[in-house]
């Protein structure tokens, strides 16, 4: 969707909010990269739904003020899609899935740290930020839900979502592919990618146990990051 304005991310910003100071960086970009002056229009959205039509009061290059004029309100996608995908040795790969699969609108991404997966330093607020650049640059006002890395054994024996699906590359005779008669529209959905080594016979069958379903994203094997993407687009075009 094209709002018209540049949209900018402030998320403290609320419906009763009147005045805004963005912080400084914001305030840089505004005045002088952008080169906005006072009485100029620009757009906020705290990655709620929420979207500010506000007009610069003060245009200080540290604190810049604006006042809200309006807001608009968006409803979050019918159904919850989420990703839980297992963290990567390279992690420029995984940054650009989490920006690629913002882009595409899932609402929540869970690192998994699975048997076979590579320790790494998960640094949250950084992977947060390209988030928002991400939702930021789709021109969306949901900003994906990012959790802290979680067990597969955890994550599988407390998901409650009602479509759950798991990616890997054991017999393939026995998936399914994703379509649209296998989806249904209204109801949450979560889908396992596995590391570069698939997942164990051990946490497939852990996960088949709890209901999840095999399913193939293709007929060639993808790296972690390249099934997410895949995973994440037959999910919200489906």
């Amino acid at each position: 969707m094209n709002y018209g304005f540049t949209i900018f991310y402030k998320e403290d910003i609320t419906l009763t909010t009147k005045e805004v100071v963005l912080d400084e960086a914001t305030s840089k970009h505004i005045v002088q990269v952008l080169r906005m002056k006072n009485g100029e229009q620009l757009q906020l959205t705290n990655g709620k739904g929420h979207l500010f039509t506000a007009e610069i009061k003060d245009d200080n290059r540290k604190k810049c003020v604006v006042t809200v004029l309006k807001t608009i309100s968006q409803q979050p996608s019918t159904t919850n899609n989420t990703i839980a995908i297992s963290l990567i040795k390279n992690t420029s790969r995984f940054e650009w899935f989490l920006e690629k699969t913002t882009e595409i609108g899932v609402a929540e991404i869970v690192p998994l740290i699975c048997e076979r997966t590579e320790k790494i330093a998960f640094k949250l607020e950084r992977m947060k930020s390209i988030l928002v650049s991400a939702m930021l640059q789709s021109q969306q006002t949901w900003l994906p839900v990012l959790h802290e890395p979680v067990k597969f054994a955890t994550l599988v024996n407390q998901s409650k979502q009602e479509q759950k699906f798991i990616a890997h590359c054991e017999d393939e005779n026995n998936k399914v592919s994703i379509t649209s008669q296998l989806l249904n529209s209204s109801t949450s959905k979560l889908i396992l990618i596995g590391p570069e080594g698939d997942f164990t016979k051990q946490e497939i069958e852990l996960a088949l146990q709890n209901n999840f379903i095999p399913v193939a994203l293709g007929e060639t094997r993808l790296r972690t990051e390249t099934a997410g993407v895949v995973a994440a687009t037959l999910l919200c075009i489906n």
